[in-house]
């Protein structure tokens, strides 16, 4: 294809084939350079995906300059990396262990720093800053199918985890409003009806604008909400004594024992050693979600190359500073948010944190503020996670063709359904962060980068160092993904009906 002719393909692209993100939060990218992309050596690939900075030829000019700030892209990252796995660390602390913990904790965050070294020297040798590109490139559609699904399934369970969100925090706000102290069955304190009244109302029109434009500030929002949590958890365990037998207990929770909610009637029969010893490993059947709720709370790859692409004076080394920055800011702010809501409530943690206090203090005036801050951060943050779903199913099966509102609105429309269906009916959000976080995030982190690396970076012998180490995560990754969901189909089977206790 001539020059000419290819110019013919600088379109503005619509709003489908624009950008990715992570499972928390996510981001809305200026395009590549077109210059870049027509210039770019890789012609076996669509122009509108070529782009990438192509470090490793250094005669080729660099035609896309970023123009984020250092400081931007970390704060970028760090928006890409947490969300709502935030809300089940603490209970894979209570059935961990804090000393357990704290090693998983550890490790995962290094793995996954790791994977996004991995990333960047695989993208720069793939010429792509698309996950699908690159897989597509390394194995054909089948690495395409592989990405594309993975990115999907992760997509698919943050929006869920942000749905369970609004099905069980939306009443509890109703309730406080209303002053309703029991549950006497109307509709408008019913989680199921709430969910898909907000997935009707709010979701689905926002989800439905070809621009999602200003809604990727959101992201912003949803940072500073985890934040002001994070705050939240830890005054809060200060404010909620433990112990001193039932006197405490019923003074800390101003009710008495015959009205304790079901979650703290073993309470009764506990002593004060029993519930408010720390413990620092531990071992039980609700173990193994530990492992798939951290690696869903870590996954940003995706939303590394955009942010990548878009760093000022850009480099692997100053993209890994970014990195490690953003890595270690969440690392702390993971461990104290799990520490201290364990802390509050050791063994009665429920699998969403924020549930846990609704439980104990009912309406309390600051909890109220923060589940307001999170269910509006969430509801928010729902449309703009549907806009990588639906770009990468479009990019699948529809990817020569013309912009459609028809398929546009059938999409959003059958994504937002299947959503809800699976927010009634699946039993608690750590069923979510297990499934997803033991298959797709496990993919994303572990899998999937390192078989990029092995298959495109070509100057690199398999017997380098390197290459080995690549080749070990790749392993690592399979044994955590068939472990980890090996051992939850188990408890599923086992425990049909657990809460997550």
């Amino acid at each position: 294809m001539t020059k000419a002719e290819m110019s013919k393909l600088n379109t503005t692209p619509d709003e489908d084939s624009s950008s990715y993100s992570s499972n928390s939060n996510y981001f809305n990218y200026p395009y590549p350079s077109k210059t870049a992309a027509l210039e770019s050596p890789y012609v076996d690939m669509d122009p509108e995906n070529q782009n990438f900075l192509l470090e490793s030829n250094p005669g080729k000019k660099k035609q896309h300059q970023g123009t984020t700030s250092f400081g931007m892209s970390v704060f970028n990252l760090s928006n890409a990396i947490v969300g709502s796995g935030i809300l089940g660390l603490s209970y894979a602390m209570a059935n961990t262990g804090i000393a357990l913990f704290v090693i998983l904790l550890v490790f995962v965050s290094i793995f996954s720093l790791y994977s996004v070294h991995l990333l960047l020297k695989t993208a720069n040798e793939g010429g792509s800053i698309l996950y699908e590109q690159l897989g597509m490139k390394a194995f054909g559609m089948a690495g395409k199918l592989a990405a594309s699904g993975s990115i999907t399934m992760q997509n698919i369970g943050a929006m869920s985890s942000y749905l369970y969100i609004v099905k069980y925090e939306l009443p509890l706000v109703i309730k406080a409003f209303m002053n309703i102290e029991e549950n006497t069955g109307q509709w408008y304190i019913n989680g199921d009806y709430l969910v898909i009244l907000v997935s009707l109302g709010l979701i689905l029109p926002l989800s439905l604008l070809k621009n999602l434009g200003y809604l990727g500030y959101t992201s912003g929002f949803s940072l500073l909400c985890m934040v002001f949590f994070l705050i939240v958890v830890i005054c809060k365990k200060f404010q909620i004594p433990c112990g001193m037998e039932h006197d405490l207990v019923n003074a800390t929770l101003n009710i008495s024992l015959e009205h304790l909610p079901t979650a703290y009637e073993p309470l009764a029969n506990m002593t004060n050693d029993d519930i408010c010893t720390p413990k620092y490993f531990i071992f039980n059947s609700q173990t193994v979600y530990a492992v798939p709720i951290l690696t869903f709370s870590f996954v940003c790859h995706p939303a590394i190359l955009p942010i990548y692409e878009e760093l000022k004076q850009r480099s692997r080394r100053r993209m890994m500073k970014v990195s490690n920055v953003s890595f270690f800011a969440m690392f702390l702010m993971y461990l104290l948010a799990a520490l201290f809501g364990y802390l509050t409530f050791y063994g009665n943690v429920e699998p969403e944190l924020l549930h846990t206090y609704s439980e104990v203090l009912g309406s309390d005036v600051l909890l109220l503020i923060v589940r307001l801050a999170v269910l509006m951060a969430v509801t928010l943050t729902v449309p703009v996670v549907i806009f990588p779903i639906r770009s990468s199913i479009n990019q699948l099966l529809c990817a020569d063709k013309e912009f459609s509102w028809l398929r546009h609105c059938a999409i959003t429309i059958a994504l937002l359904i299947f959503t809800n269906i699976l927010v009634i009916f699946v039993p608690t959000i750590r069923d979510i962060f297990g499934f997803i976080g033991a298959s797709a995030a496990a993919m994303l982190i572990f899998i999937l980068p390192s078989a990029f690396y092995i298959k495109l970076v070509k100057k690199e012998s398999m017997k380098s160092v390197q290459k080995i180490g690549a080749l070990l995560f790749l392993l690592s990754g399979i044994v955590v993904m068939v472990g980890c969901m090996t051992l939850i189909i188990l408890d599923w089977t086992s425990n049909p009906v657990s809460d997550g206790h």
